[in-house]
């Protein structure tokens, strides 16, 4: 589909390590540390550095009309949405999602009509932004078609009246994430609710695995926990956010304004990009700020005031061989048995900031969110699901519901202390 250019070409601090880190593994050799650098040239192991560099060019490369782009989509490439400061990064873009309750207050994806009203987009919470109509479009051989007169640009309905926007999330280190082993979680979920008395009482679902039909896996990617691997997650984006179809999403969502055949992604792109995720480091800790007194007080701060039930420090990923993603995909010796630190669980959670949309995890979901992982936070300008929170104590007050005990802690803390706690905060 592209042209990829095969020429293009810290490990934290030991003050972060927790003893959970250097459990014995089964085989007993104990863990080791998920290397984690803003490295935009070199994988964490797992493939070499020709390989990282056509994959990243793959993740960065802009696609036309001709390669498939649209015909409603968002972004002409991976890097637009996950680029801060390097790509696959944390992004201030936002996507806009709508929709309804029906008289049971069931959250409804709505039908939205495009094309003056002749076409619908039925039951999708996805708005896009962006279309290649009206204009002249040109198809993979090169012709131009006219589509001046033709105007496919979705816009929310005004019946849809629950509406948000979502940030786009960091995708670095996200393959030590996606071999973490689901058990895991399911541990942390546990935990959590004997670490709070139940009062944090996270959910876990489990979502279908795209490249292994048939079969499920708890999920832990996107704001919705709608994805359980990468490669799921690739070919979602690319179909959703692009417009581009491939082999696992083997239809676009509209045809009007069509010039290409589905599916578009003849090329496979889609494994290059969920390679290159699987291949970058975890997101690294300002280690100049972490070692201030002010930052250590803060984190001190942070776990007394219970902040750490929930952005969980270190989480150590699955031995080496295991078989994951309903056999899809097997752990690696670059991303298995490896700590990492997120400060987040992958679990979604209600703290009363729930944008009501559901998509994988049924009813039960609409306002449940992911926990933001706080890996790379100090690159984030706009915080919480939908960027409309710009410090972070603006970001932390707006914590509720499951989190409310916690953030009753923050508020009885003097100023000094939520200066130290947002002090730590920004060394990650």
């Amino acid at each position: 589909m592209r042209l990829v250019k095969l020429g293009m070409l810290l490990i934290f601090a030991a003050a972060l390590v927790c003893p959970l880190a250097f459990t014995r593994s089964v085989e007993g050799q104990g863990p080791t540390e998920a290397p984690a650098d803003y490295d935009t040239f070199t994988s964490n192991g797992l493939t070499d550095p020709a390989t990282f560099a056509a994959d990243k060019t793959a993740f960065d490369a802009v696609d036309d009309t001709g390669e498939g782009l649209g015909p409603i989509y968002n972004a002409q490439s991976c890097r637009e949405c996950h680029q801060n400061p390097i790509s696959g990064g944390i992004s201030q873009v936002t996507e806009l999602r709508c929709g309804h309750e029906d008289n049971f207050g069931n959250f409804v994806n709505p039908t939205i009509f495009i094309n003056d009203g002749q076409t619908s987009v039925p039951n999708r919470s996805l708005v896009n932004d962006r279309a290649i109509c009206p204009g002249i479009v040109t198809g993979p051989d090169g012709v131009k078609h006219d589509f001046l007169q033709t105007n496919i640009q979705e816009r929310v309905p005004g019946a849809e009246n629950i509406r948000t926007f979502r940030t786009s999330l960091n995708t670095l280190g996200d393959g030590f994430v996606e071999c973490i082993d689901s058990n895991s979680l399911v541990a942390i979920a546990n935990q959590e609710r004997q670490q709070s008395g139940g009062r944090i009482d996270p959910l876990v679902i489990q979502v279908p695995v795209l490249e292994s039909p048939g079969r499920v896996r708890v999920a832990r990617f996107g704001w919705k926990n709608q994805m359980a691997s990468l490669l799921s997650f690739s070919s979602d984006a690319y179909l959703n956010e692009m417009g581009i179809s491939n082999r696992l999403n083997p239809n676009d969502v509209t045809t009007v304004c069509k010039v290409t055949t589905d599916p578009e992604d003849t090329e496979n792109d889609i494994d290059l990009f969920a390679r290159f995720m699987r291949a970058t480091k975890a997101p690294s800790r300002d280690n100049a700020r972490a070692a201030t007194a002010d930052a250590q007080a803060g984190r001190n701060i942070f776990d007394s005031i219970g902040c750490d039930i929930c952005h969980v420090m270190s989480i150590t990923t699955a031995p080496v061989g295991t078989v994951i993603n309903g056999g899809a995909f097997t752990v690696p010796a670059a991303l298995g048995n490896k700590v990492i630190h997120p400060f987040g669980d992958f679990l979604l959670h209600n703290v009363g900031t729930g944008d009501g949309i559901v998509q994988n995890g049924g009813q039960q979901s609409q306002n449940y969110m992911r926990t933001a992982p706080l890996w790379g936070v100090r690159t984030r300008d706009r915080l919480m699901h939908d960027g409309e929170s710009l410090t972070r104590n603006e970001a932390i007050l707006r914590h509720g519901g499951e989190a409310t005990f916690v953030i009753n802690n923050y508020r009885n803390l003097s100023t000094n202390q939520k200066n130290q706690l947002i002090s730590f905060i920004n060394s990650l």
